[in-house]
């Protein structure tokens, strides 16, 4: 017999079995890794990136600079990746990197940090937009 009235006794019953449904699930998202042949990818602890061809070119040259969460948040095809090396080369003082370093920069960020498939939410179309109240407009009269 408990020493707790009978009122509270049913509240540890939903911790039971929640329990008991996380042990039975833990084996499962194991054996399902098992099932695909492929497992995660280990990643650099002290910057998140994945350790795969080129990743030290990356964290030498990217991370010199600014920190790697601002490399891991972002995703982008090979061209966009291209497109902000060279502007920061243009205009943030970035030094030029020989085509073959920089090839292997943008591969890595291609395959490793390539565009996104699925987003929090889908992006909002430019006419449900609000206005931008910050839009700078010119006076064409001069």
């Amino acid at each position: 017999m408990s020493i707790l009235p009978r009122r509270v006794q049913p509240v540890r019953r939903p911790l039971a079995f929640g329990l008991l449904a996380l042990a039975l699930l833990a084996p499962l998202s194991a054996s399902a890794q098992e099932d695909t042949g492929k497992e995660a990818p280990a990643k650099d602890p002290e910057t998140g990136f994945v350790m795969a061809d080129g990743w030290k070119m990356v964290k030498s040259n990217c991370t010199a600079c600014h920190s790697a969460k601002l490399v891991t948040q972002n995703h982008g095809t090979r061209e966009r990746w291209a497109y902000l090396i060279h502007w920061m080369q243009d205009t943030q003082g970035l030094w030029q990197f020989p085509e073959d370093i920089e090839n292997t920069i943008l591969d890595y960020l291609a395959k490793y940090h390539g565009p996104k498939d699925e987003y929090r939410r889908q992006p909002l179309p430019p006419e449900a937009r609000p206005d931008n109240p910050y839009k700078q407009v010119t006076d064409a009269s001069g």
